[in-house]
């Protein structure tokens, strides 16, 4: 049965006027910020902030809810399989979304069933190593590589996380050979760098600023395009010969694919209200980050930009047989 004009302009209103209901009621009742690692890395420290500001801006509870493993992608894939109507929140970096799609076998979709809703920050990585290795610098670590063949080891957080990403670019543009070393998370890989266990971390700035400040681990470069203001010796790894090594990590929040669209765009205003605010914002600085508002159509297609890049880094560097 076909509709008439006047009928399909009922229904048009009424799509309308349900979009904001449907937003104004959200949330109804506890929201959670599910993480793919562990307390103490990076994800779980900007998670725990999106928490305090989502609770307050939302005047709802709001709690985080460690979900560690598979290279961050446990914590994804609970997030794919909620109901999808925004309780749900995952703050991802680039492992889970835009990495570990073109490594692993995934039980989820990243593209349908992760809703992007905003861009947290851009943050570097930063090179540290064991402090008592005698390692001053990254020609030191070359040095020290060609001197010890196949006797370094690198920690990252599971495969396919950008530290393997990085450690693996690194080993082809200075043409040395290091041993991955997979932990369940940031701390646990600091533990074993403090203890000598192994050698080195391309660990994201928010994870190791806590280590770095107490002296425990020796940074020896950034992966930014520019010095970080609060490590200004710290030379960028562009600074020490080694531009193919330079890159950024993502820290993102997604909710569950299938979420209305309303509920998706009140979460992305939320987000932006959050990013503005200056407590807020002077933190995400402090870990070496930058802030950058975007709206759910252009984080989307930010999102997607990422997930081909490193699709097309991967493939190029051909990582997958690299690290296996």
């Amino acid at each position: 049965m076909q509709l008439g004009w006047r009928a399909l302009g009922a229904l048009a209103a009424m799509a309308l006027a349900f979009g904001p209901a449907v937003a104004q009621d959200f949330p109804e009742g506890p929201v959670t910020v599910v993480v793919g690692a562990n307390p103490g890395g990076g994800s779980d420290t900007i998670a725990r902030l999106v928490a305090q500001e989502f609770s307050k801006l939302l005047d709802e509870s709001v709690v985080v809810e460690n979900r560690p493993g598979a290279s961050n992608t446990i914590g994804a894939s609970a997030t794919a399989k909620a109901k999808p109507d925004g309780h749900t929140l995952f703050v991802a970096a680039s492992t889970p979304v835009s990495i570990a799609p073109h490594l692993l076998d995934l039980d989820y979709d990243t593209l349908e069933d992760l809703q992007p809703v905003g861009l947290i920050t851009l943050v570097p990585n930063v090179l540290v190593v064991n402090k008592d290795m005698g390692v001053d610098s990254v020609a030191d670590l070359v040095a020290y590589m060609k001197e010890n063949p196949g006797s370094v080891k690198y920690g990252s957080s599971g495969f396919g996380t950008t530290h393997v990403i990085l450690a693996e670019q690194f080993n082809m543009a200075a043409d040395v050979k290091s041993v991955h070393v997979p932990y369940p998370g940031a701390a646990p890989t600091q533990i074993d760098i403090i203890a000598g266990v192994i050698h080195m971390t391309f660990d994201t700035v928010p994870a190791a600023a806590a280590q770095i400040k107490a002296g425990n681990l020796k940074p020896i470069a950034v992966t930014s395009p520019e010095r970080l203001p609060d490590m200004p010796d710290v030379p960028t790894i562009r600074e020490a010969g080694y531009p193919e090594v330079e890159m950024q990590t993502m820290y993102a929040l997604y909710t569950t694919g299938g979420t209305p669209r309303p509920i998706v765009d009140k979460l992305n205003a939320t987000l932006a209200a959050a990013l503005e605010d200056p407590a807020f914002r002077q933190r995400i600085l402090e870990f070496g980050g930058t802030v950058q508002v975007m709206s759910t159509e252009e984080f989307e297609a930010f999102n997607r930009e990422e997930y081909d890049r490193y699709g097309e880094v991967i493939r190029k560097a051909n990582l997958k047989a690299a690290m296996n």
